[in-house]
């Protein structure tokens, strides 16, 4: 279990609990710090209880998804509360296997949601330099060509790493897509096997076209995939986000990059210009238009940033 919360003050346990409890510690024989835990999650509920006038076994689910509700907001973080709400669990079944109650009633509650991480998203600045980095005397042009193209399509489409290594140079009877240079659009074969066609903006055209100038240099004969390696087959998501790190790190970025980083970037960097939510949700390729709405966060993020950086009365004395 996780750290546990500041001690609370004594308390005489009931008699229930301390039977448990001393049923984890000499059968299950929990390690000290474990039994710890326990006895505090145990402890709180019967502050709850006692705090309800209620009798331990005579508890509901309602009065504990109430109780756990309490305790959130009393500033237990979720992933506490799910562990408090696990020691609880445990004890109403120790109950129900000695006959002392007929049903668990934690069975079925669950813990808060916890707030999900916003992605990582590149600066515009950073995109640019990654798309435009020094010269790498390593590498061959073919490949430096076909690099460039890699990052215009991840950004300059917000293509999943899959999506762009299943692009193939023209339509053709695979299941794959493919991109349209004359048409400058990428048909694209993603999540749930749906289609959608996105728009190829003019620095990524341009990084195809060079590409494709070069790309017989590589491919082996027949090969249909846009992307190759230098033997000559199909670029696989794993070569990809190893070409992607090493880019990065001649381009000087301070962060590991990977390819869903940039996907996360031309979302982000798309909707703090036009503020279209449906579009950005469209051209992602998002099924639900909640999945779209982190990037909103994303958005209000730069802007936090600007205003603490320009508004006079956000600057520090």
């Amino acid at each position: 279990m996780a750290a546990a919360q500041p001690p609370l003050a004594p308390l005489e346990l009931h008699d229930d609990i301390r039977e448990h409890l001393t049923h984890l510690a000499v059968e299950r024989r929990l390690a000290p710090r474990t039994l710890a835990l326990y006895t505090d999650a145990l402890t709180r509920l019967q502050r709850q209880a006692t705090s309800a006038a209620m009798v331990l076994r005579d508890a509901q689910a309602h009065h504990i998804r109430r109780w756990a509700g309490q305790l959130h907001a009393q500033g237990l973080a979720p992933r506490s509360v799910a562990l408090v709400l696990s020691a609880w669990r445990g004890f109403y079944r120790w109950l129900g296997r000695e006959g002392r109650i007929a049903a668990n009633p934690v069975d079925g509650v669950r813990a808060p949601k916890r707030a999900k991480p916003l992605p990582k998203a590149l600066s515009v600045d950073q995109a640019v330099a990654l798309a435009e980095p020094g010269d790498d005397d390593t590498t061959s042009p073919a490949l430096a060509a076909r690099d460039h193209c890699m990052v215009e399509l991840l950004y300059g489409c917000g293509l999943r790493v899959g999506e762009l290594a299943g692009l193939d140079v023209r339509a053709g009877a695979q299941a794959g897509g493919w991109v349209d240079a004359a048409d400058a659009t990428a048909h694209v074969f993603g999540k749930g096997s749906k289609r959608r066609s996105v728009p190829v903006g003019a620095p990524a055209l341009k990084a195809l076209h060079t590409w494709l100038a070069l790309r017989d240099t590589l491919a082996a004969p027949g090969e249909p995939a846009l992307l190759v390696s230098q033997r000559g087959t199909r670029l696989t998501a794993s070569q990809i986000r190893s070409r992607l790190k090493r880019r990065a790190l001649i381009a000087g970025l301070p962060t590991h990059v990977h390819p869903h980083m940039l996907r996360h970037s031309f979302a982000s960097h798309l909707l703090q210009s036009s503020g279209d939510l449906r579009a950005v949700q469209e051209l992602l390729g998002h099924a639900n238009i909640t999945t779209t709405q982190v990037y909103t966060q994303l958005d209000f993020g730069h802007l936090s940033k600007v205003y603490d950086a320009a508004h006079p009365r956000a600057r520090k004395k």
